[in-house]
C-alpha cells in the first residue's frame, strides 16, 4: 500500500489550487485526499485487460424514433391562425426591450 499523503503535500495541493485553508480544513482535507488517492490506487491495481471500454455501465439503446420525412401542415393555413404574420412568417414583438 502506498504511503498516505502528508499534511505538507495536502497544503501544497491547496496552494496549487489557490485555496486558503484553515488548519482544521487542512487536517480534514488531508485525510479525505488520502482516501481518494488510496481508492485510485485500488482502481489502478485492477486487471482490466479483458474489459472493453464503455461509456455507460448499462447496455443503453437509443429509444428515439427514426427521422423520416412526413407530410406537414400547410404554411398558409398555419399562418392564418397566427395573431400576426408578415412575408409568410410569424410576426413577433421585438425582444430587445423595445416596444412593438
Amino acid at each position: 500500500m502506498a504511503e498516505p499523503i502528508s499534511r505538507d503535500d495536502a497544503a501544497h495541493v491547496a496552494r496549487l489550487a489557490r485555496l486558503d485553508l484553515t488548519d482544521d480544513e487542512l487536517e480534514r482535507f488531508t485525510g479525505q485526499l488520502g482516501a481518494v488517492l488510496e481508492h485510485a490506487a485500488d482502481i489502478a491495481a485492477l486487471d482490466i485487460a479483458d474489459v472493453p471500454p464503455t461509456a455507460h455501465p448499462l447496455p443503453l439503446v437509443n429509444v428515439l424514433r427514426e427521422d423520416v420525412p412526413a407530410p406537414s401542415l400547410d404554411r398558409d393555413e398555419v399562418l392564418s391562425q397566427a395573431p400576426a404574420a408578415e412575408d409568410r412568417r410569424f410576426k413577433v414583438p421585438r425582444i430587445l426591450g423595445e416596444a412593438p
